[in-house]
């Protein structure tokens, strides 16, 4: 995913270097690039802002909807611009990559569970389709990158604890052996739950190796193992369970004992070798496995129905890729200039098997095979990007992405009254890519760019037709997206970074539920869709002890063609019309989040606001998650190689809804958010 660097005149070097960012995704050092990426510096942000998940490190940053389900069997629900908000479960519509090794499988599913946010050095955000260098997901890229091995050695032991009987323990070193740098994280993760029935355990282990050698070469080996054995899942809760007592658990989650196991483990490895002085080379490989096992609650007269899956749901993924690239770093007509050319190849092998979720009249057991299939998914992109300093003051950046994608699904599940359901399908697409940059003053950039999104459907949206009958939905078409961004980034001195952008983004055969059914889902595309809004970011010093941050998204995401959707369940057919304008759920209307802090060498204390505005929750706009605002409080010291941390979230103890389940079939939209939480920590470095 690595972009190349733009060049930067060296006389607006000393005010602009620090807002600009990367997009890379391989194992060196940060190059400058993308405006308007953000960075999240994670050594920098006290130990209390990683306790639980991603979401609570990407807090307050303009476009990103990052929320804590409060459900370890469902991930973390991350959406930006819009995009991916409608995923039930995981992420939808980013590419997501860990140490240069893509997270995301090559269906265009994701998930965060295994990110090693113990070893994280930084995490980069790209908001938008616009590098030609990854995938061509429309809401963008989330790169997580762990700190490289340096002398000295350094080990750190990291204890937290808090409300609901949460403990997370850790243990983190670095350092280097000869030649070799390298780093290694152990993680266990244990919690009771905010609600009944939503207990988990979760051990995680990341690896990361690092060489260089003379002559220009650079070997990064990565290798990461998750295994999450039983995470209960409480399902969501009607507006009136919500309103009468958000801690409850619905009786359907006890009776069949809705749960999900998942292990995954995946290692790869990025070589790099430079060709003389202008010219290198970088190949990237990488494999895994992922291992999941669902357990849903279906009633049991639809489960036994002749073409029903079955309630519960077993995915054996493989998976594996490469990515081969050559880059030129030149001049041309005098100005600096850099070339990168190359392409990619991904492969999934998904074995899925559906079972009764019962036997012998026993709920929550898996009972007789339902469905049995072999589903194979390929991958193959080539792409082109330059970036061209055509005046001393105006940077060029274009590019090019060419991907094919073929799903092919074989049945092995046949009977009378279950036929043959096999089939195939391909799509492909180029998707281009343009920005312009000008340095208006050496404190201020401003830039404007496009950028083409292709997101094919993945095998979770495929998995049930809308017609009812057995197989993949090889109906549905990609989504195909326009967007275009115009920014900004201000440094008046290097205490104070300000940057806004106002975007919007065009997307034809939008997905929306075409059927809910028996537990099942189903959809069909939508004409167009349209999402647009503005971003506003503030990150200053206000003296050497006080920092101050502030984030601001607003954005309007809209169904741009009228259609029909389903409403309630049992629904075979669409019966509720969505009017042309109406809002694509699951998108809140505005975000805000502000945070002070004050820092000193040995202490700390930080109070942050986050204001979350309204969100329907399912595309026929039928209700509502209400607008909430909370606030958090934390604190630490350190003494001497000791660190002690303290933090209170929900500090008015508000009742709210932290995230939605969207088009729920039963009307379960809700996820109730904690109450009032403590957590408490230490962490030893030696």
């Amino acid at each position: 995913m690595r972009a190349a660097p733009v060049a930067v005149d060296p006389q607006h070097l000393d005010r602009l270097r620090p807002v600009v960012v990367t997009a890379s995704a391989d194992l060196r050092d940060a190059e400058p690039l993308l405006p308007g990426t953000a960075v999240v510096d994670v050594d920098a942000v006290p130990s209390a802002r990683a306790l639980k998940g991603l979401s609570e490190i990407l807090a307050g940053i303009p476009g990103v909807v990052a929320r804590n389900r409060q459900n370890f069997a469902q991930d973390e629900q991350i959406s930006i611009r819009g995009f991916g908000a409608r995923a039930t479960f995981g992420v939808r519509g980013l590419r997501l990559y860990s140490d240069g090794i893509p997270a995301a499988m090559p269906d265009g599913s994701g998930q965060v569970s295994h990110f090693p946010l113990d070893a994280a050095q930084r995490i980069e955000v790209l908001r938008g389709p616009f590098s030609a260098l990854h995938g061509s997901a429309p809401g963008g890229v989330i790169a997580l990158h762990s700190a490289p091995g340096a002398e000295p050695d350094r080990w750190r032991a990291t204890q937290r604890g808090g409300s609901d009987a949460f403990w997370r323990t850790s243990l983190d070193g670095r350092g280097r052996a000869a030649a070799m740098g390298y780093h290694f994280t152990l993680s266990h993760l244990e919690s009771k739950g905010f609600r009944d029935h939503s207990a988990a355990r979760r051990e995680t282990a990341n690896l990361r190796l690092d060489w260089s050698f003379d002559g220009g070469r650079e070997l990064g080996v990565v290798a990461n193992r998750m295994d999450q054995p039983r995470a209960e899942d409480p399902l969501g809760l009607t507006w009136e369970q919500f309103r009468s007592d958000p801690r409850q658990t619905v009786a359907a989650a006890l009776q069949f004992d809705t749960r999900k196991s998942v292990h995954q483990q995946q290692a790869g490895a990025t070589f790099r070798q430079a060709l003389g002085e202008r010219h290198s080379v970088r190949v990237m490989g990488y494999g895994g496995t992922r291992r999941v096992e669902q357990f849903l609650a279906i009633p049991l007269a639809a489960q036994n129905a002749p073409l029903h899956s079955g309630g519960v749901v077993e995915l054996d993924s493989d998976y594996h890729g490469a990515d081969l690239r050559w880059q030129h770093d030149g001049q041309l007509g005098g100005r600096l200039l850099t070339l990168v050319v190359g392409a990619a190849v991904d492969v999934q092998h998904q074995a899925r098997r559906g079972y009764a979720n019962h036997r012998d009249g026993v709920l929550g057991v898996k009972g007789v095979q339902r469905r049995n299939e072999r589903n194979r998914v390929e991958g193959f992109d080539q792409y082109v990007q330059l970036d061209w300093r055509i005046a001393e003051r105006w940077s060029l950046m274009a590019g090019a992405r060419h991907s094919a994608v073929r799903f092919r699904s074989e049945d092995r599940y046949i009977t009378a009254a279950n036929p043959d359901d096999s089939g195939r399908v391909r799509h492909a697409a180029v998707t281009p890519v343009a920005g312009l940059m000008f340095d208006a003053t050496p404190a201020w950039r401003v830039h404007v760019r496009h950028g083409r999104g292709f997101e094919t459907p993945t095998f979770a949206e495929l998995a049930y037709r809308a017609d009812g009958a057995a197989g993949l939905a090889f109906d549905l078409a990609p989504a195909m997206s326009n967007a275009m961004e115009i920014g900004s980034t201000w440094r008046p001195s290097s205490a104070v970074v300000m940057e806004s952008a106002v975007f919007r983004v065009d997307t034809d055969d939008e997905l929306a539920v075409a059927r809910n059914s028996g537990g099942r889902t189903s959809f069909r595309n939508v004409a167009s869709a349209r999402r647009e809004g503005i971003e506003l970011a503030l990150d200053t010093s206000v003296s050497d002890d006080w920092r101050f941050r502030f984030g601001y998204t607003r954005i309007a995401a809209r169904f741009r063609s009228p259609f029909l959707t389903c409403a309630g369940t049992p629904c075979l057919t669409p019966n509720a019309p969505v009017a042309a304008g109406s809002p694509i759920p699951g998108v809140p209307r505005s975000q805000l989040f502000a945070r002070l802090a004050f820092e000193q060498e040995a202490w700390w204390v930080a109070l942050d606001a986050a204001r979350t505005g309204t969100a329907v929750v399912d595309d026929s706009a039928s209700q509502t998650a209400p607008a909430h605002a909370l606030a958090g409080i934390e604190a630490g010291r350190d003494i001497g190689a000791l660190r002690l941390f303290v933090r209170i979230d929900n500090l008015f103890d508000r009742a709210h809804v932290g995230s939605v389940i969207v088009n729920e079939g039963n009307g379960r939209f809700h996820e109730p958010g904690p109450g009032r939480q403590w957590q408490l920590g230490a962490q030893w470095t030696f």
